[in-house]
């Protein structure tokens, strides 16, 4: 688990393979509650490559001196991020 917020990340790796490769993040919010938004991208085992880039925002909660993952929204796609980024944009 992270004690700080650097050391969050979406990074996953298997047997010695980079599962999820975590492209960037942003950090929405912090304290004791923290929202991120990351942008990365999964392994295919089907394609032996990576697929296409995805989004993920996801909060965390600091108990005990550690951050643990509360919840989590996955944007599929790009024009699904797109549409969110619309509808923010029209109602800011």
């Amino acid at each position: 688990m992270a004690e700080t917020i650097d050391e969050i990340s979406i990074k996953y790796e298997e047997d010695g393979k980079l599962i999820v490769e975590q492209l960037d993040k942003e950090v929405l919010s912090k304290g004791a509650w923290t929202t991120i938004i990351f942008k990365f991208r999964q392994w295919d085992n089907k394609k032996d490559d990576y697929g296409p880039e995805k989004f993920t925002i996801r909060r965390y909660r600091k108990l005990k001196g550690e951050y643990k993952q509360q919840t989590k929204f996955n944007i599929s796609s790009k024009d699904q991020a797109e549409k969110i980024v619309a509808a923010l944009q029209k109602w800011i």
